[in-house]
């Protein structure tokens, strides 16, 4: 298949891969091509608009995709009603106060005044009046100045800022403009009508200044009159911003008739400006116009910019994938399989970013009020520290997490960037087979490919200490070092006749001692001359029946494999067809293997245990860890070894992760439970776990200090008898006696989850779930929606 160097630059090939589950689509011809219907997702916008949609970087586990942050939370304490009430009192009694001073019903009001001017200004006695025009003036603007205090003084006890803030400038532009220029408006009225002590008041100051002479120029006066209407409109305008509105509507109209008809100087993202930046212009243009013309998918983009990002450190694998793009468009560097997109799509997904959206926050006070509503989403570098998902069964795990993230994980081996390998029982819901590249059906005659038990590897000891952890890592009593020492006297000498590791049936009679394989396997290697081989087998003939000898619990386990349903399956040799999960190491593989749980119960978990443990020795064991590796078992009851939960552990510091399901915690033996809830960095509870259960992830996820408010009623004791008398015909009313709340703020840890709320308080369709990065970086846990 024509990848132009991509993959075949690891080192690697497509030939490493068996064969494929079913005939791939063959690489179209490099000249012309048929393209594929394309969609970035299901009902989804075109290629276009979805590379120029914002992703702003927020925390772990948000769907960044179009992301929009919530409105900061409206403070707390005062409604909406309260505050129109408190207006319309405020306003209310400065009318009164204004109409009492205005009629002559305050008393001493000119007290001030008449205190600092002089007294022939005025008529004698409290009540007089001005005598002379400068008393009346001096009263004009007396009045003026009282009038402001009023206004501020209601201003401030009605808290109009406050309802100013929500309902007028919280609505933002251009209801803002409007809504200071309509009160700018009325104010100018007021003024010129004198229902404002305004206009007179200042002509009083500016002739006491300036002298009386100077409005007999009539151009003076209609200066001073605009000074005044500016004055009366300046603070509307502030509150308006009407600058800023003036300044963007400016910028607008300008924009339509200045567009440049070319490009414009900063090319957006679906015109490649990492190409054009590094001169590659030529092969910016074809993508261009591929994106433009509908010819291109999300897979395709984000494929080819895996691609040019592999191939900045090599000019000659860049210099090729030039040649590609300019040859074929949006095909170049394909996958070894030919496909550009998954026949269909269940959830939506950003290859972008790499996530996959499984639900949303739901606006619960267990979530933070920021995080309500917004999108929940996986990605590589959650999974890269591993998920633990519990729940009973029908919860929706397997259909609500494990689908949408392995096919996640499939786009993104498309893509060149992840290699997926999904483990469930036969007919789940892990997807279809054209989905992936090698599909391994244990038990199923009709299969393509089998599975190597020992991991394609050609090392003895290796491949006994993994075949021992699947065999017997389970058993408590029976250290799994000793087993895989067993089997490595008996791997060894195998090889080292044969040229190949035993096959079941051989394997179980060198395990159970038969009398004439020993003999025939010392004979063999007595007549190659493998001594150290021979010593090797004769150790393992002293050591059987031995106290604690491994042997007899290992030929019962490999008894469970060696069955007539599987007699076509885990065959050794030459005319062997095994899948090797080392083939993961280098390709951007999709393998699925569907285990017989129902016929097989026990040889499916001793296959399960043995593939945890297969995937964590070769994923340890990488060179190249430019690409991601997942591993996802539908159902890992009875997988979980001490061993696999160090392997675990090790998995995020090799660009690795793995996605576990159980029903219960308890699923895993006891000894294991804190252990394997530490080694992973993303934990999920679904609806329906037990108490039990939730207490372990009560621990795991911790406490939080809380402010807590405590209302204490205190019964009121009158001393004066009127007020008894008033208690006493309140309880008479009320039937309850007059009492006084006494309110204690206090603040106190508190557990995040309670295991009775994990228990009882998720509802169905819904987890609790908690990630964390491989940089470290952690979301508390959140009551999550699952509705991907």
């Amino acid at each position: 298949m024509d990848t132009e160097g991509t993959y075949d630059a690891r080192g690697t090939g497509a030939e490493r891969v068996p064969r494929p589950a079913g005939p791939p689509p063959a690489a179209p011809p490099p000249p012309t091509y048929a393209p594929q219907p394309r969609r970035p997702a299901a009902d989804g916008p075109g290629v276009e608009e979805w590379l120029r949609t914002p992703r702003p970087v927020r925390e772990p586990g948000v769907w960044r995709y179009g992301h929009v942050p919530r409105p900061p939370e409206k403070p707390g304490g005062v409604s909406d009603r309260s505050l129109l009430v408190g207006v319309l009192i405020s306003v209310l009694s400065g009318l009164l106060l204004w109409s009492l001073w205005r009629n002559g019903y305050i008393p001493y009001r000119l007290v001030p005044l008449k205190l600092f001017t002089p007294g022939d200004w005025w008529y004698a006695g409290t009540f007089g009046g001005p005598r002379t025009i400068e008393g009346a003036d001096a009263l004009t603007v007396y009045e003026a100045v009282l009038f402001g205090l009023l206004v501020y003084g209601c201003g401030r006890l009605g808290n109009w800022s406050e309802i100013f803030r929500r309902h007028v400038a919280g609505r933002g532009q251009p209801f803002l403009g409007l809504a200071t220029a309509a009160g700018g408006a009325l104010a100018e009225l007021l003024v010129w009508k004198d229902a404002v002590p305004l206009v007179r008041p200042v002509l009083i100051l500016v002739a006491s200044v300036a002298g009386g002479e100077i409005y007999q120029s009539q151009t003076v006066v209609n200066v001073i009159y605009a000074l005044i209407a500016l004055g009366v409109l300046w603070p509307f305008a502030r509150l308006g911003r009407w600058r800023e509105l003036a300044a963007a509507r400016r910028g607008r109209a300008a924009a339509v008739p200045d567009a440049p008809a070319g490009p414009p100087d900063a090319p957006t993202p679906e015109q490649w400006p990492e190409l054009r930046e590094a001169g590659m212009r030529d092969a910016a243009e074809a993508l261009t116009a591929e994106v433009r013309t509908g010819r291109m998918n999300d897979v395709d983009v984000a494929r080819l910019r895996h691609a040019w990002s592999v191939g900045r450190g090599h000019p000659e694998r860049l210099a090729a994938l030039t040649e590609a793009v300019l040859r074929t468009g949006g095909a170049a560097a394909l996958h070894p399989s030919g496909a550009r997109d998954l026949a269909r799509r269940t959830v939506r997904h950003d290859l972008l970013t790499g996530q996959v959206r499984i639900g949303s926050c739901t606006d619960d006070p267990h979530n933070p009020y920021a995080r309500r509503g917004s999108g929940v989403a996986l990605e590589p570098a959650l999974l890269g520290t591993s998920l633990l998902a519990v729940g009973p069964p029908g919860a929706g795990k397997s259909a609500r997490l494990v689908r949408p993230v392995v096919e996640s994980l499939a786009l993104q081996a498309l893509a060149g960037r992840a290699a997926v390998l999904a483990v469930g029982g036969a007919g789940g819901e892990l997807g279809p087979d054209d989905a992936f590249d090698v599909v391994v059906r244990i038990g199923d005659p009709a299969s393509v490919h089998d599975f190597d038990l020992y991991g394609g590897t050609t090392d003895p000891d290796e491949a006994a200490g993994v075949l021992a952890e699947g065999l017997v890592g389970d058993v408590t009593h029976l250290d799994s070092r000793r087993a895989a020492t067993v089997l490595a006297q008996l791997l060894g000498p195998y090889r080292a006749v044969h040229g190949h590791f035993p096959g079941v049936p051989a394997l179980r009679e060198l395990l159970d001692g038969d009398t004439a394989a020993i003999d025939a396997l010392r004979e063999a290697l007595g007549a190659g001359g493998h001594q150290s081989m021979l010593r090797e087998l004769e150790a393992r003939t002293r050591q059987k029946g031995g106290a604690g000898d491994p042997g007899p619990v290992l030929a019962d386990r490999i008894a469970l494999l060696d069955r007539p349903a599987f007699a076509p399956f885990f065959a050794t040799g030459d005319q062997a067809r095994p899948f090797s999960l080392r083939s993961l190491e280098h390709l951007p593989l999709r393998v699925r293997i569907d285990l017989p749980e129902r016929a097989h119960a026990e040889a499916s978990r001793l296959l399960t245990r043995l593939v945890l443990a297969q995937f964590t020795a070769v994923t340890a064991a990488r060179t190249d860890r430019s690409l991601f590796v997942c591993l996802v078992l539908d159902d890992a009851t009875h997988t979980v070894t001490a061993e696999t939960v160090r392997g675990i552990r090790r998995l995020r510091s090799v660009n690795a992760g793995a996605l576990l399901t159980l029903r219960t915690v308890d699923d895993v033996p006891e000894g294991l439970h804190t252990a394997l809830l530490g080694a992973v960095g993303c934990c999920m509870a679904f609806s329906g776990v037990t108490t039990w259960d939730g207490k372990r992830f009560a621990e795991v996820w911790g406490k939080e200090w809380v402010e807590t408010r405590e209302v204490a009623q205190h019964a009121v004791f009158a001393d004066q008898p009127f007020t008894r008398a008033l208690h006493g015909l309140r309880k008479l009313v009320t039937g309850k006696a007059v009492t006084r709340d006494a309110v204690t703020v206090r603040r106190v840890e508190r557990e995040r989850w309670s295991a009775s709320e994990l228990a009882y308080q998720v509802p169905p369709g819904h987890a609790v779930l908690s990630v964390t990065t491989v940089e470290g970086e952690h979301a508390p846990p959140l009551l999550v929606t699952l509705d991907g």
